[in-house]
């Protein structure tokens, strides 16, 4: 499920990652601003998978053409495998992103300015 409701939707800006908490959305973990970090800069990724197309297969994100979405981890602390956190884009260059902490059931759209 995608879901915004009627909030505006916060918005993280590249140049702020030290101070990654008050920068990103509420949803998000601080790790999440390194993954986004990596992504605005192209890499290196720390996982073989990040920058992989993300087949949208569930159907919960707008549906799109193959190969318009792709996936990168974002970290949980103590985990021993990628764990269920993900930030997928959408274009290249990105200009869609969504957060799942859920490893796909749901996703939570935000804006990052450039």
């Amino acid at each position: 499920m995608v879901s915004n409701g009627n909030v505006t939707l916060p918005a993280v800006d590249k140049d702020n990652c030290p101070d990654a908490r008050s920068n990103l959305p509420a949803f998000m973990p601080a790790e999440a601003c390194v993954t986004l970090t990596e992504i605005l800069h192209g890499g290196p990724f720390p996982y073989s998978q990040d920058g992989v197309v993300f087949g949208n297969y569930e159907g919960v994100l707008p549906q799109q053409p193959r190969g318009y979405y792709h996936e990168y981890t974002v970290p949980t602390p103590g985990a021993q495998n990628r764990g269920a956190r993900r930030i997928i884009t959408g274009g290249t260059p990105p200009t869609a992103f969504y957060y799942t902490d859920d490893h796909y059931r749901s996703f939570k759209p935000f804006q990052v300015n450039r």
